[in-house]
């Protein structure tokens, strides 16, 4: 049984050594092989693109047998709903099943098929984790309206733009959606993008 360990942290000051152990000896113990291991410090909100251990790991499995990816628990993928559900959606249909150690579960049954509870399951955790990212934001923003009335100043530079090439890469899965047809709210909902945003994307569609 072929086996990939990913780990991820947000910070510099924190350290993935224990995820990267435990997951080691999860594998040690049900004689997986380990033929990659990925780790970064990053913060889990980054979109896939801007993740390149992810993106490596991504098209890892997609050159080589591999029969497991092992993460410690959700949140270590993705914060982003929508690429959460991505990745889990392309490792399906690689037949490489996703085992979330925290809480014991894989995304296939062991003849290949995808497993309906794991999916359940994994789909409410996300949302939570999704909407964890929001309560940590609406802090954020708290902070910046408190420092503002204080006299500072938050954001970029003025005359600051970003490229069309960097807003590309940048909202990807959001411009796919609207692609679909999908409306600027329910992209907003699954992406956590403000509207705003969303509809200075309409440009790419």
């Amino acid at each position: 049984m072929k086996t990939i360990i990913y780990a991820r942290v947000s910070t510099n000051s924190q350290d993935y050594e224990r995820q990267i152990a435990d997951l080691r000896e999860y594998a040690s113990r049900m004689n997986y092989e380990i033929v990659k291991e990925f780790s970064e410090k990053v913060s889990g909100a980054k979109r896939v693109a801007e993740r390149e251990q992810l993106s490596e790991l991504m098209n890892y499995v997609q050159t080589h047998k591999v029969d497991k990816v092992l993460i410690y628990e959700c949140s270590r993928l993705s914060r982003r709903i929508v690429d959460f559900l991505s990745i889990v959606e392309q490792l399906n249909e690689l037949k490489v099943s996703l085992y979330i150690h925290q809480n014991g579960l894989e995304t296939l049954q062991p003849d290949g098929t995808v497993n309906p509870i794991a999916q359940l399951v994994l789909g409410i955790m996300a949302q939570f984790n999704s909407m964890e990212r929001g309560l940590i934001r609406s802090r954020m923003e708290s902070g910046y309206n408190h420092y503002r009335s204080e006299g500072g100043k938050v954001g970029r530079k003025e005359g600051y733009r970003k490229s069309d090439e960097d807003m590309k890469v940048q909202y990807a899965e959001e411009i796919k959606l609207l692609k679909k047809s999908y409306s600027l709210r329910n992209v907003s909902k699954l992406t956590g993008t403000s509207v705003n945003t969303l509809r200075k994307l309409q440009i790419f569609v």
